[in-house]
């Protein structure tokens, strides 16, 4: 009889014992999680390498469509539209994959980090969409201004300009054509989106650990090298006679995540990149940055570009047919870099 409730009491016991060194295990688990990078585990002169690995990648991405656009002037029939086509098409597809595969999960995740312990940011799973509707709004005010203003600009020309002017307009709004400045705009807003994801990236690669340093380099040379393309392609059908502005957008480009590395080195030996204030600022900027490359990438590439464009509706059936398996196969390729990474 004794035995008979000897052994519930145990029972009892080791399974509160279990709960106990579980929730110990977490809560180690979670204080190694939030605890800075060892400096012996840091490797400083790969990371110093790296940024000059990367910037040499972003350079060849971003300049190898616009230095084959100004070579030579060419024809729609030329082999090098085709290429260049291909080839804006296929960064639509990156960028829409960096979005939602690398950008979003990454600010997922960052919001929910075991390392946020005030405030309220784990009571609510909507923050990313929350900040990535606050930048879309904010994105579609400022190209609503910019238009507004030019708009502005027409009305003030003269009379015989207007009338030819307002007839491109009534073409435009059936045939969805776009004046160069509307191309300008929408491509200033994709850099701004890609620029700022680069730099958080870059951030990224400079505090991460040594264990997975290698495989996210690497991803990160490919992620740069297509995302280079895309933007490369863009700048080429903006209103530039002169090649200075797509060499300094190139450029800006170019630097924006050996910089971001080189600062994530920097802070490194001060700073605790897993701290609360770190990783919450990396999950906002993240979910901002997202927000504009998913307008960009809907508003100002696939719609303006396909859906409401009547010269590629009314293209060849091989034409559209390679130009959106391009699409797919950038945002493949990018997605299995999103899952090697």
């Amino acid at each position: 009889m004794h035995s008979n409730k000897t052994f519930p009491l145990l029972a009892l016991f080791l399974l509160w014992s279990s709960a106990l060194v579980y929730a110990q295990e977490e809560e180690s688990s979670a204080q190694d999680e939030c605890a800075a990078v060892p400096k012996d585990e840091y490797n400083l002169g790969l990371r110093i390498g790296s940024i000059f690995i990367i910037m040499a990648a972003t350079l060849v991405g971003v300049f190898t469509p616009i230095l084959l656009h100004r070579i030579s002037p060419y024809s729609k029939n030329s082999i090098r539209y085709w290429v260049l086509t291909v080839a804006k098409f296929f960064g639509t597809g990156v960028i829409l994959s960096v979005a939602f595969v690398h950008v979003m999960p990454e600010a997922t995740e960052r919001f929910e980090s075991p390392c946020i312990t005030s405030g309220s940011w784990h009571n609510y799973e909507g923050f990313v969409g929350v900040f990535a509707l606050i930048a879309v709004f904010f994105v579609q005010l400022i190209e609503l201004a910019a238009f507004a203003h030019l708009e502005r600009t027409k009305s003030s020309s003269s009379s015989s300009e207007t009338t030819a002017k307002e007839t491109d307009l009534e073409v435009g709004v059936d045939q969805h054509v776009h004046t160069p400045l509307d191309k300008n705009i929408n491509t200033i807003v994709l850099e701004i989106g890609i620029v700022i994801h680069s730099v958080i990236i870059g951030l990224t690669l400079g505090f991460s650990s040594s264990d997975g340093f290698n495989a996210l380099l690497i991803a990160l040379v490919f992620h740069q090298f297509f995302e280079g393309i895309a933007l490369g392609t863009r700048i080429n059908e903006m209103d530039f006679r002169s090649a200075i502005k797509p060499l300094l957008m190139g450029l800006v480009f170019a630097f924006t995540t050996p910089v971001g590395v080189a600062i994530g080195i920097g802070v490194n030996v001060s700073i605790n990149p897993n701290s609360a204030p770190s990783i919450l600022a990396q999950a906002i900027l993240d979910s901002l940055a997202a927000g504009i490359l998913l307008y960009n990438a809907f508003i100002s590439l696939i719609s303006s570009e396909m859906t409401h464009n009547l010269g590629f509706r009314n293209s060849s059936f091989a034409n559209k047919l390679t130009c959106l398996m391009s699409m797919y196969i950038g945002a493949a390729l990018m997605s299995l870099l999103g899952y090697w990474a």
